[in-house]
């Protein structure tokens, strides 16, 4: 069976077409069911058991099917239950940061078969392409996997980016946006493209903190402040995809310049970066702290990490560091709770593992500044898989495109 169709290049039609339609519905009813009999399959799709059963052998055959066990049996004998083969369909997924990239692959139970990897990359690297390609094909030979059968690629990225063409509009080269183009090019396979604060909010949705919730925002608290929404149950995108810049709201007037080449944004009083850089002057400017003593001399060296470990020991200056980002993070946070009333807030992202550190201002900051009717019941968590949420959110929406019907 071919997964990947390009209408273009092949034309299917009659019986041919509708097999291949109810294959791909099986496929994506075992992605989301795990295991399914024949009787359960033939109802779900539409035709009789012996039908399901034909096209579920032919499945088999293909080694993307196979027998998972039995059932529970409601007279007589016990049915056999099928499932996805764990090692012939793959996805790659990858999400880039600022300055960072990782890369997994992953198999339709949504398992990486290998350890993430990491690398220097960013979204204007005129290698990142091939540096993803290298890395795959690293993890492809360590792991002895057939290449036929990794069926897509999918990339998390920050910026503007227009899901629909794969296209990065805030890449500087305009060489270099059409970044859907660039990975088929390279790869020859299935791509998909999205920011990487949606496909937080995805995977979080799917299978983390924000699972069983129908209104969320997911904010991914690193370098800049991403926030990824899902709203009744779907990610929210925007009319033109780009929703969600939650880092370039305008926070002070006149304030610092940003990255986005305007002033005063969320970001420059709130970011990783930041909070780094306020930690530097405490520290040349001799304030009493354990980060002085540490750091005196190379202040450099300092990470986000060495600021909330130093609050965790009852450092006084990074506690009211991490409580001032936190405030104008909550006061923020504030505006978006009145407009969009969700049911949870996740906090993702190099910042969120200072906890309380940050929370406990966030959520002072969000009675101060939204009404108690809207904002009372809104849950305010930490993700505690949040290094691996937008590889999921890929993983989860490359399977979702792997598997529709792409003639409807």
């Amino acid at each position: 069976m071919i997964l990947i169709q390009e209408i273009e290049h092949v034309e299917l039609t009659g019986n041919v077409l509708k097999n291949y339609r109810r294959k791909k519905k099986i496929l994506d009813l075992l992605y989301h069911k795990e295991t399914l009999s024949a009787t359960e399959l033939s109802k779900k799709i539409g035709v009789s058991v012996p039908t399901s059963i034909s096209l579920l052998k032919e499945l088999s055959e293909d080694e993307l099917v196979e027998v998972r066990g039995t059932g529970p049996s409601k007279g007589g004998r016990r049915p056999a239950v099928f499932g996805l083969k764990s090692d012939s369909i793959f996805v790659v997924s990858c999400e880039l940061g600022r300055y960072t990239g990782k890369v997994g692959i992953f198999d339709a139970h949504n398992q990486l078969v290998a350890p993430i990897v990491k690398f220097k990359t960013s979204i204007d690297d005129e290698e990142l392409i091939d540096k993803i390609y290298n890395e795959v094909a690293s993890i492809v030979r360590a792991k002895r996997i057939n290449p036929k059968r990794i069926y897509g690629v999918g990339i998390a990225m920050p910026g503007l980016v227009d899901e629909k063409e794969g296209y990065n509009h805030t890449i500087k080269k305009e060489e270099l946006r059409n970044v859907a183009k660039r990975m088929r090019t390279k790869f020859n396979k299935l791509v998909y493209v999205n920011n990487d604060a949606r496909m937080q909010a995805y995977g979080e949705f799917i299978f983390g903190a924000a699972k069983g919730h129908k209104n969320a925002l997911i904010v991914n608290w690193n370098w800049g402040l991403g926030l990824g929404m899902i709203l009744d149950g779907k990610i929210y995108s925007g009319a033109a995809g780009f929703a969600g810049e939650f880092s370039h709201i305008k926070f002070i007037d006149d304030g610092e310049l940003c990255i986005c080449g305007k002033r005063g944004c969320l970001e420059t009083v709130s970011s990783a970066y930041v909070i780094i850089r306020r930690a530097q002057e405490a520290v040349k400017a001799n304030t009493v702290s354990q980060l002085t003593a540490k750091f005196r001399g190379h202040e450099s060296e300092i990470t986000v990490e060495d600021i909330i470990q130093a609050a965790r020991l009852g450092d006084e200056c990074s506690i009211n560091l991490l409580g001032e980002v936190g405030a104008a993070v909550g006061k923020a946070l504030a505006n978006a709770i009145q407009l969009l009333n969700p049911d949870v807030i996740v906090l993702g992202g190099v910042v969120s593992a200072a906890k309380q550190y940050v929370l406990n201002p966030i959520q002072q900051s969000i009675h101060t500044h939204s009404l108690e009717q809207i904002s009372g019941d809104v849950q305010l968590v930490i993700s505690e898989s949040w290094e691996q949420a937008g590889l999921l959110g890929t993983t989860a929406m490359l399977f979702q495109k792997l598997f529709s019907n792409m003639y409807n």
